[in-house]
């Protein structure tokens, strides 16, 4: 998907959440702080989607989602502190998609933004994920990885290493930025846990291995030979 995610949240922490787990799935964002910022940015950019909280300076939820209704399609998940049925009612009213109430599971919220991103894009290469790298093919919807048609059977975080590295394929990863994208930014434990996670997934890859190389004095790289 070429559009960019637009985070509309006057909560700098909560805003930096989002950010930060969408990233993580490897899409593009944007963040507004308040109503006016969001409309600016919305017309400024293509956007696919919209994250967008009601409580906010300026303008309301509300009134911003009336304002890209008037203009756009672009699916819309409200997001609010608020959970009394008029305000969903309300929200679905003037053109939400959807909705999510303030506690919120991230992970929850990052199924929604799938399942409108697979009703509104159909035919979006996202939404049949799979990388095939010299006959290894690593499924996302199923999370298979299969070497020949034959399945590999990885730990998870086997699994996210093997995607991380083959969705940054071709540059070269230091050891930190690998823990940032598949530990996590708040974790912090020895990094020679790479070292150790990318030896089980050499051994695991067989006659593939080789696709993972040492990168000297930095860290490691996915390279499919041409």
């Amino acid at each position: 998907m070429e559009e960019s995610i637009l985070i509309v949240e006057d909560e700098e922490r909560m805003r930096s959440l989002i950010d930060a787990y969408l990233k993580k799935e490897k899409f593009k964002t944007l963040m507004a702080k308040d109503g006016l910022e969001a409309i600016r940015t919305f017309d400024s950019n293509k956007v696919g989607l919209i994250i967008l909280d009601i409580m906010m300076p300026f303008m309301d939820g509300f009134d911003v989602c009336k304002y890209i209704r008037r203009n756009s399609d672009v699916p819309i998940i409200i997001l609010t502190a608020k959970g009394e049925e008029d305000d969903k009612l309300l929200g679905y009213e003037i053109g939400a998609d959807d909705y999510i109430t303030k506690p919120f599971s991230p992970k929850v919220l990052m199924a929604k933004v799938r399942a409108l991103l697979k009703r509104y894009y159909p035919d979006d290469s996202y939404n049949n994920p799979k990388v095939n790298l010299d006959g290894l093919i690593i499924d996302e919807l199923s999370h298979e990885v299969l070497i020949d048609d034959k399945e590999v059977y990885l730990s998870p975080k086997e699994y996210d290493l093997l995607l991380y590295l083959a969705k940054n394929k071709g540059i070269s990863l230091s050891r930190d930025k690998i823990l940032d994208g598949v530990w996590g930014m708040d974790y912090f434990g020895d990094a020679r846990t790479v070292d150790t996670h990318v030896k089980r997934l050499r051994e695991k890859l067989l006659d593939k291995a080789h696709l993972i190389t040492t990168v000297r004095g930095s860290g490691y790289k996915l390279e499919v030979k041409k």
